[in-house]
């Protein structure tokens, strides 16, 4: 018996893409959903429609692989709050998306909702899950957010899921670390790989905010797991961020506007995935 860290997660983005540097990974940001604040009644289709049309935008442009997200339903809840129809219907834009768009993807199901995320990817095929606060605790938008690996995992073994990876925020964004200031940010993103990620994720203050370089060095020389970087990432810096780490995480910079919940620009999507490569 083996205790600690899994040694399998250093070749997690090249078992998923096929490839272990210059991952480019496109944001599927979903338009509100059933039960949140914003939905507008129309069902699913209009919902379906918007994440195949941004799906095929990132894959026709040359990205590696995608992540669903259910960005729309903001103000966010707490895990425990989250209900069912959020679950089924990440599920259904999964399923959609993995027949039409031909590439890996992930799901994250904020706030940080660990479980269901596991769930929509054991029922749609997908190959991995975001979590922003994997490890620890912080203080969000949302209230005190805890890490809920220990939980996770355990559900993710007893539904058959091992083969669902974790890709993990460390020092996630939205939130305040008060709570764990007393110790470095090495020892926080040590933390994420000791409980079991498979990849590790460094991000800016909020959705868009791009990330200081010499804070994503910290994390990189922190973690011999693979690191990307989840927000920020702009055309003119991606050479830059691509020097430092395995791959990056890109939305709010190829919508049209620059804005996180409009449609991906094709355009924009191919001319990054050219300077990226």
């Amino acid at each position: 018996m083996s205790i600690g860290p899994k040694a399998g997660g250093a070749g997690a983005l090249e078992a998923i893409f096929g490839r272990a540097d210059r991952v480019l990974i496109g944001m599927v940001h979903l338009l509100p959903l059933p039960g949140s604040p914003d939905y507008d009644g129309g069902g699913m289709e209009p919902i379906v429609a918007r994440a195949l049309a941004d799906a095929d935008a990132y894959a026709a442009a040359g990205f590696d692989g995608l992540i669903i997200e259910n960005h729309g339903d903001i103000p966010f809840r707490k895990p425990e709050r989250i209900g069912p129809e959020t679950a089924a219907c990440m599920a259904v834009v999964g399923e959609r998306v993995r027949s039409a768009a031909g590439v890996p993807f992930g799901i994250n199901v904020l706030a940080n909702a660990a479980i269901p995320a596991l769930a929509i990817a054991a029922a749609a095929g997908a190959a991995f899950v975001r979590v922003n606060q994997w490890a620890n605790a912080y203080v969000a938008n949302e209230g005190l957010i805890e890490g809920d690996a220990a939980e996770a995992l355990r559900y993710r073994a007893a539904i058959g899921a091992r083969h669902v990876r974790v890709f993990a925020d460390a020092h996630v964004k939205h939130g305040a670390h008060a709570i764990v200031a007393d110790r470095p940010l090495a020892e926080l993103v040590r933390d994420v790989e000791f409980f079991s990620a498979d990849a590790v994720i460094a991000t800016g203050q909020r959705t868009g905010h791009r990330a200081d370089i010499g804070y994503i060095r910290q994390i990189r020389e922190a973690t011999g797991l693979p690191v990307l970087v989840g927000s920020g990432v702009t055309p003119g810096k991606v050479p830059e961020i691509l020097a430092v780490v395995n791959g990056v995480i890109v939305g709010s910079a190829l919508k049209h506007d620059g804005v996180w919940w409009n449609a991906v620009d094709r355009g924009k999507a191919k001319a990054f995935a050219e300077i990226a490569r």
